[in-house]
């Protein structure tokens, strides 16, 4: 049976598709598979912060179409790209097991973010992390970097930034990790909602679902539900200041944060629960986010 993913064309989605492919291969070795290249609006406007040019998807909404449409089996995405409601008739298969979650600083002098001087300048495309920066040192400058990994390297090893912030798990399956400098401690810094998960998404009723479904690991699967309907709850897309680490053994433990944008406030909660309660810890995750004040912040940031 030949299947065709449907996926982007940086560097690393090709990667997270090939190890996705690897992961069925090695299960099922009768299969074979293609990959169609789509772009997306996220690929095509690279001179915007993501923050400003808005909307949900903008990573993944032409390549959903595609499955939607048939023009493919399925697609292959980073969970964090993906909006909370998916088109008509779509879902989530499977998440095979989750990479680390962290956010990593590359720092062009090797300096750690406690000893990059006072006015530093920081690179991130994400308003998660430009607030998350500002909240554990107001005396940095955030300025927006755009581009693929190789791109955002090249800009710090060019001088443009002291440092910059991506997600250790891109880096990680790129084979660039000997870059990092640091990882960013999770206390401090939240990842975004999904972080270091794959996404493989097709129809509901695709025939063949029953392979990638077995491909799925459970305990990243239970994180993403969790961490997904907190996300929900608050009406957020992908490029607001919320995040969340999750723990999953016998039970799920859920940290969760919202930040103002100029990182002055910082509002928390914890929830443990059974696994099966996943989507309800999330959902009441925000909640109690919201008794605390966070819906203020929303309420600034989708005005805007």
């Amino acid at each position: 049976m030949k299947l065709i993913i449907g996926t982007r064309g940086s560097k690393l989605a090709l990667r997270q598709s090939d190890l996705v492919v690897s992961l069925l291969i090695e299960k099922f070795p009768e299969l074979t598979f293609e990959k169609k290249i789509i772009k997306t609006t996220g690929d095509k406007i690279t001179d915007a912060p993501l923050a400003r040019i808005g909307g949900k998807g903008l990573f993944v909404k032409e390549i959903d179409e595609a499955v939607a449409k048939g023009e493919v089996s399925f697609a292959v995405h980073s969970m964090k790209d993906v909006p909370v409601d998916l088109i008509d008739g779509l879902e989530i298969v499977c998440v095979p097991r989750r990479e680390e979650v962290n956010d990593a600083l590359i720092s062009k002098k090797g300096l750690r973010i406690d000893e990059l001087p006072s006015g530093s300048t920081i690179g991130t495309s994400s308003l998660r992390r430009k607030a998350e920066v500002l909240n554990y040192r107001k005396d940095l400058v955030v300025k927006d970097l755009r581009g693929n990994v190789d791109t955002r390297i090249r800009k710090l090893k060019e001088g443009q930034y002291d440092a910059i912030i991506m997600a250790k798990a891109g880096l990680k399956r790129m084979g660039l990790d000997r870059y990092i400098t640091q990882d960013l401690p999770l206390k401090h810094f939240y990842p975004s909602i999904g972080q270091g998960a794959i996404a493989v998404v097709a129809k509901k009723d695709f025939g063949a679902k029953g392979y990638l479904e077995s491909i799925n690991h459970k305990e990243s699967m239970f994180a993403v539900i969790a961490e997904r309907a907190l996300l929900k709850e608050l009406g957020g897309g992908c490029q607001v200041p919320i995040g969340a680490v999750t723990c999953v053994n016998a039970r799920l433990e859920l940290n969760a944060a919202v930040f103002s944008p100029d990182g002055k406030k910082k509002i928390e909660v914890t929830l443990l629960g059974k696994l099966k309660d996943a989507e309800d810890i999330g959902k009441k995750a925000a909640r109690l986010l919201i008794e605390k004040g966070a819906d203020n912040i929303l309420k600034q940031i989708y005005k805007k």
